[in-house]
């Protein structure tokens, strides 16, 4: 996001200009702060900390603590601080996953373990969790303690994730894995935003669990955006969850499923060999996932999540702020973006 885009009406929702406006000019802070406090005395630790920031990102998670901010008095500095902790712990959970996952690119540049090699980049993304708990301290302790709580929920994902089921029901334990490793910090970016602006305490718990949902909708946004958008619409690559062999929910439900329609099983035959590097099976397998029940399953699955988010608003006031997250929640269950 560039600092002239609209935050929200940038999207195609509908919202309150008024609230479209307050967000975006958050977001244009927190924008020039991260490039500022990102700096280092060495220029090398400098370039590889902002490597991930020049190449962009959606900054969801800014954006939902600006969000949650307007339940209070939004234009309080600390909101600018708390948008900084969450996003610089999001850009540090992604030096270290492309490490681990061995990523060539990310946000459509060479990944700084490729650039820099793996040892640099983890410990750049050591460099910005400490950014991050040096800017938590000077919001107090309670900013500290839930910091430190939200990334050793973060941890506990990324270990789940890396150990697999274990003899648990994989999908079961891959919503597991995304409610740690994802909705953990967009929960918290939520009630950061309420617990600093001010918002009663009745409307900060609202607003943590309107973030949980909505991160986990979030995610499994993604998986099928993976599957059936087209490059030009998403700037990604279909299929390449598929063909790096991880199993998102459109490929949990399939491998689940005990159709006995030919194309369900073919479907579960390509599956169930792991990734799908061959060009030919992996767009038949594509093709077939886009049309399957799995799939319907799938969007009905971050449907009800969304919905779910949507109801955690309930004890919110009515109004510009209420509708514009109510709004979120119809965008992700039906984005294609």
């Amino acid at each position: 996001m560039s600092t002239g885009d609209s935050a929200l009406a940038g999207l195609g929702l509908e919202i309150d200009a008024g609230v479209d406006e307050a967000v975006t000019a958050t977001l244009a802070r927190v924008e020039e702060a991260l490039r500022s406090n990102v700096a280092s005395a060495d220029p090398l630790v400098t370039e590889a900390a902002r490597h991930l920031l020049d190449a962009g990102g959606k900054r969801f998670r800014p954006m939902i603590v600006a969000l949650g901010a307007q339940f209070g008095q939004a234009e309080r500095a600390e909101i600018i601080d708390a948008s900084l902790v969450v996003e610089l712990t999001h850009l540090a959970t992604l030096y270290h996953d492309d490490v681990m996952d061995e990523a060539a690119v990310r946000r459509g540049a060479d990944s700084a373990n490729a650039r820099w090699g793996n040892s640099l980049a983890i410990l750049v993304g050591d460099y910005l969790f400490a950014r991050a708990a040096d800017i938590a301290a000077s919001l107090g302790t309670e900013a500290v303690r839930l910091q430190a709580r939200t990334f050793a929920r973060l941890v506990h994902g990324q270990i789940a994730e890396t150990a697999g089921p274990r003899g648990t029901d994989p999908i079961d334990h891959y919503l597991r894995v995304i409610s740690e490793k994802t909705a953990s910090l967009i929960s918290t970016s939520a009630r950061f935003g309420g617990m600093f602006s001010g918002a009663a305490p009745e409307h900060v718990e609202a607003l943590a669990g309107y973030g949980e949902t909505i991160g986990i909708a979030f995610q499994l946004s993604d998986d099928l955006l993976d599957i059936a958008s087209d490059s030009v619409q998403s700037g990604k690559t279909p299929g390449t969850d598929l063909r790096e062999g991880v199993p998102t929910l459109p490929v949990l439900y399939a491998l689940a499923g005990d159709d006995t329609d030919a194309s369900a099983v073919r479907l579960r035959e390509i599956l169930a060999t792991g990734p799908v590097t061959d060009d030919d099976l992996h767009a038949e397998a594509l093709g077939l996932l886009r049309e399957s029940a799995a799939m319907k399953r799938a969007r009905e699955t971050v449907r009800s999540y969304a919905e779910e988010s949507r109801a955690s608003l309930a004890p919110l006031p009515e109004g510009p702020p209420r509708a514009a997250m109510e709004a979120l929640c119809d965008f992700i269950a039906d984005r294609n973006s």
